[in-house]
């Protein structure tokens, strides 16, 4: 469901902001008939992507941990691999091209004013990919820590 309750207050100004749009296109399509819609994409990872362990998105920043890993591990260093957050959260990814081609799609075929969400169908725990991450940075035998004292990465 789309803006189920109130947005968080750490980017309320912004959800509500987006919460507009939707109102907005009703207004246009009651007054004037237009189709216009809005999309909304889940968590988006893909080339170009804002790959900072502080303040990145999920994925990338992840990818960037693992990456980090493998350099220590090259460098004959003990490679940690701590994950900010209890690792619990739900959440849908989806590719960046993936997303080019259904906004195509909805651009070409979506035919309403409600707003629609582009995803995949299944959500997964986010400490799903951080056990794939630390296979990936070859961290076996090292366990992955959560840091749920620290802010996950959005």
């Amino acid at each position: 469901m789309i803006h189920n309750g109130p947005p968080h207050h750490s980017n309320e100004g912004y959800a509500y902001a987006k919460r507009m749009i939707d109102v907005i296109n009703r207004c246009y399509h009651l007054q004037h008939g237009c189709m216009f819609t809005s999309v909304v994409p889940t968590n988006i990872f893909g080339p170009h992507d804002n790959f900072s362990i502080e303040d990145g998105h999920v994925l990338p920043g992840l990818m960037h941990k693992c990456l980090l890993a493998k350099q220590k591990q090259a460098a004959g260093e003990e490679a940690s691999f701590v994950i900010w957050g209890s690792g619990t959260p739900l959440r849908q990814f989806i590719f960046s091209e993936d997303l080019g081609a259904l906004m195509v799609w909805a651009l070409r075929e979506y035919d309403s004013i409600e707003p629609i969400i582009l995803s995949v169908p299944e959500e997964a725990e986010v400490r799903t990919p951080y056990t794939r991450a630390a296979h990936r940075a070859r961290a076996q035998g090292r366990p992955v820590t959560l840091a749920a004292s620290r802010p996950a990465l959005a």
